[in-house]
């Protein structure tokens, strides 16, 4: 990212006051960073995120002009300062900022009737016989069942069931299959003590789930991938995660390319919301995947963990899913996905820390533990139970 003079790190009033952007400009605002309760000793202005306990006292702007898409201008300020600078500025320039402002601080409702707490821990239950990680491990009905039920008595919020792996290079199940495999899996699951999530691409998937007892929608393809999905899921008052993913799982991993990753995301998810408000799914009833690894490079992986927060001011809950992911493996070395569990811990409690509200995972126990921790250490939560 190119800087703009003087305003690199901690930015001063006076040099964002200075900035003048075109009314071309596109626009995005980041929390940098978000504050929880123990790390506010000395608050200044800030709003409340989604209106729960994290503050936003400072923010990154990202500046891009569309005729330099791959050339983005970036300087911090305080809340204060951006919509003073923004006030001045007036017409587009102050839209798009009070948008995003407005975006990060009003309350949501609370993402698939859950309470209000976060994050929400998402287990993961592949009903398949080649996922990465998991492949063949529950590929019974039975099998599956047993394991959502484990899951959910570890203290997994949602389980995403699903019955097609969209690992990279992965080929796509015909829409009978996936029915078998994963049908019996809802139903049996039905009173488990969890939310049911239904991880297809597939709109007639998606309508008999829906129909079954699942209550949300995860679609790797954000309701795209099938020309009648987005109908499909209108029709079924569901709750829906829109993911990101470079084209299909079988081609997604050759040579991904971005101008910039982060903000090209942005875009690309800001569209699929309007889609789907278009269509009659209310944003209150969104959540937004960035889609960690699915069409990324290692680089491009790092870089939407670091800046996470971004997602924040599209209104919607952040799900995060790095879950025994092999950009983990290429850091540490690690080839085989069950021995991923400390990197995947490390990597969902830094997507806490910079903006995440649902993390999906296979560790439903470990994860809950890792995050009882992360609470408690953020003001969250008292800590409970006596001895050293």
């Amino acid at each position: 990212m190119l800087h703009a003079p003087g305003v690199h790190g901690g930015a001063k009033a006076s040099a964002l006051s200075n900035l003048v952007v075109s009314g071309r400009a596109a626009l995005y605002v980041r929390p940098d960073p978000i504050l929880w309760p123990a790390d506010r000793d000395a608050p200044g202005e800030a709003l409340r995120l989604a209106g729960g306990p994290a503050h936003v006292e400072r923010v990154e702007l990202l500046i891009r002009e569309p005729e330099h898409a791959s050339r983005v201008r970036s300087l911090h300020a305080s809340v204060t300062e951006l919509r003073g600078w923004a006030a001045g500025q007036g017409g587009p320039t102050l839209h798009a900022v009070t948008q995003a402002l407005d975006a990060l601080s009003a309350p949501r409702r609370p993402f698939a009737g859950l309470t209000d707490k976060r994050p929400l821990i998402m287990g993961v239950v592949n009903v398949t016989p080649d996922s990465f990680s998991d492949g063949g491990r529950h590929a019974t009905a039975a099998a599956a069942i047993r394991h959502g039920q484990a899951l959910a008595d570890a203290g997994a919020d949602i389980l995403d069931i699903g019955g097609e792996s969209t690992r990279p290079g992965s080929d796509p199940v015909p829409e009978a299959e996936e029915l078998r495999r994963v049908m019996p899996v809802i139903e049996g699951l039905a009173g488990c003590g969890a939310i049911l999530s239904i991880d297809t691409m597939k709109a007639g998937v998606m309508t008999a789930a829906t129909k079954a007892g699942a209550t949300i929608i995860n679609d790797v393809r954000a309701l795209e991938g099938d020309p009648k999905a987005l109908d499909a899921a209108a029709a079924s008052g569901a709750w829906v995660v829109l993911m990101h993913c470079l084209g299909a799982p079988k081609t997604m991993q050759q040579s991904p390319h971005y101008d910039h990753v982060a903000l090209d995301l942005f875009d690309y998810l800001a569209g699929r919301i309007a889609a789907c408000e278009a269509a009659g799914i209310p944003r209150g009833k969104i959540a937004v995947d960035p889609g960690i690894g699915f069409g990324k490079t290692l680089e491009h992986n790092l870089k939407l963990l670091r800046g996470l927060g971004l997602f924040q001011s599209l209104g919607c809950p952040v799900l995060l899913g790095v879950s025994r992911k092999s950009f983990i493996g290429r850091m540490t070395g690690e080839t085989d996905p069950n021995g991923r569990l400390p990197g995947s811990l490390a990597a969902a409690l830094a997507g806490l820390d910079a903006g995440a509200d649902i993390l999906r995972v296979h560790d439903v126990a470990e994860t809950v533990q890792a995050v009882a921790v992360w609470k408690a250490l953020k003001g969250l939560e008292g800590p409970s139970g006596g001895g050293p």
